[in-house]
């Protein structure tokens, strides 16, 4: 890597850090949070609006990115990200607390998008996979630091400085890219889509309303539910409509081409099971196998060692073998790891576990990072913020929508356990409460029930990943000769 690069993925690699820390260190503190601020009704509206906000943002972020450059956009989302920082430090309720998350979220969404926007920019493809590798290590550097630093700060000082926090190193990183980053941008009058930008956001607030906010119910399949998906589909036919017209459109339909939209349908089903894994696999050791967090957190380490190991290759593998044949062989790679989980019970050793992870990291560093590099030159350089925003917000969505149709899933396997036993009227909610008709439940009871329902989760996730290897199938082959020739676009 050429030296004048390295500032500018200090800064991209700060900038992504201070997002992906964050989910981590508030996971950690909500407790604290919520008894403080007296919220426990409202603690799911934490992590919604933060990403919610983050999802309708995304494809904004990209086409701004496309009319106004890179720098000028990654920055302000910087410095929104860290105003939504500041003050959720300072909120003394949990309105104040849900608001400014959701500030937060819209300045998230531009660190998502535009920092893997720059890296299709600025580094040469060969570069690329170990780049795109490197920000997936912070994601796990910042799962495992995340527990040991939120703990310190709220134990040392108290829950209002994880916000804090992120100031100093945000202002560094914005610095950073303003010095580093050297944009030859052709200025040109911009014509902004409102009229889209309205309506895109209304139909991905209401549609993704029908997973975020359909807990209770036990079943997405509901009357409210019905109404808000109708709802969206009417607003997406008026979005079509209105960028067809649009001179500017903040999605022109241009970039979906057959490549791009297999692609993305790929990254959808990979990043749901990704996320499923993410919560549901801490979940398993620690109350079924019954480690302590801290442990569980580092048994995730070996997937994101293998997920770097993995990325530091793609770039030969690409030239070697193609994108098309990458793809498919890290999908059956997850898709075998998939099926390895269901073989995991209440006895099971963590060593199992600790394999299991380095397998699925090899599986998700490929796909993940080969998806990118493919969607960043499926376009020239005037539509790569876009097509990026587009691909992230499918990332997104996979991953919200996913993990509310796998917590439903877990939900219904434990109760239906529980129903085989002949005790019904178990209420997950109340595992490991008194508050159920029998009682205080036995440890062994408890873990049975989780590992049942786990198994049912995987299966779902073996099906899932069954999809996403026939959609690799049907990826055009691109030559592996000229995978790697694909020089970024000048403006």
């Amino acid at each position: 890597m050429e030296l004048n690069k390295r500032p500018l993925l200090v800064s991209l690699v700060l900038s992504t850090f201070l997002a992906a820390v964050e989910g981590t260190i508030v996971i950690l503190a909500t407790p604290t949070i919520v008894r403080e601020l007296s919220g426990f009704s409202m603690i799911s509206l934490v992590f919604s609006v933060y990403l919610l906000a983050a999802a309708i943002s995304t494809p904004i972020y990209g086409k701004l990115a496309d009319l106004f450059g890179r720098k000028k956009v990654l920055s302000a989302g910087i410095m929104i990200f860290l105003a939504g920082s500041f003050l959720c430090g300072l909120s003394q309720n949990m309105l104040m607390l849900i608001t400014f998350r959701g500030l937060q979220g819209l300045g998230a969404g531009s660190i998502f998008t535009v920092s893997y926007t720059i890296i299709g920019d600025v580094f040469a493809a060969e570069e690329r996979p170990a780049i795109q590798g490197a920000l997936s290590l912070v994601w796990g550097i910042a799962s495992l630091a995340g527990p040991f630093l939120g703990g310190f700060i709220i134990d040392v000082l108290s829950w209002h400085w994880i916000f804090f926090i992120n100031i100093p190193f945000g202002i560094v990183s914005v610095l950073l890219l303003q010095t580093a980053l050297q944009e030859h941008f052709q200025k040109r009058r911009p014509s902004i889509d409102y009229g889209g930008t309205v309506v895109l956001s209304l139909a991905v607030i209401l549609f993704m309303s029908i997973f975020l906010f359909n807990h209770d119910t036990g079943s997405l399949f509901t009357w409210p539910a019905a109404l808000l998906l109708a709802a969206t589909l009417l607003l997406l036919v008026a979005f079509y409509r209105i960028e067809r017209a649009a001179p500017e459109p903040i999605v022109p339909f241009e970039i979906f081409t057959r490549t791009s939209v297999i692609v993305n349908l790929i990254s959808f089903l990979v990043f749901a099971v990704l996320m499923g894994y993410d919560v549901y696999i801490p979940l398993y050791l620690q109350d079924v196998l019954g480690y302590r967090p801290t442990l569980a957190g580092l048994a995730m380490m070996p997937m994101s060692v293998s997920w770097l190991m993995v990325s530091l290759v793609l770039g030969r593998l690409l030239t070697q073998y193609g994108p098309k044949a990458v793809t498919l062989g890290a999908n059956i790679v997850v898709l075998i790891s998939a099926a390895l989980l269901l073989t995991l019970e209440v006895d099971s050793s963590i060593v199992l576990v600790l394999i299991y992870g380095f397998i699925i990291g090899l599986g998700f560093g490929g796909v993940s990072n080969t998806l990118t590099i493919v969607i960043q030159d499926s376009v020239d350089y005037g539509r790569r913020g876009t097509a990026v925003a587009a691909n992230s917000l499918l990332r997104t969505l996979g991953q919200t929508i996913g993990i509310s149709i796998f917590g439903s899933v877990f939900n219904h396997g434990i109760a239906r356990y529980f129903d085989r036993q002949g005790m019904t009227g178990i209420n997950p909610a109340n595992l490991y409460q008194s508050a159920s008709p029998y009682g205080p439940l036995p440890p062994e009871q408890i873990q049975l029930s989780l590992t049942s329902s786990l198994h049912g989760l995987f299966m779902g996730f073996v099906v899932i990943c069954s999809l996403a290897v026939l959609l690799s199938l049907l990826m055009p082959a691109v030559p592996p000769q000229d995978v790697l020739e694909i020089e970024p676009a000048g403006p």
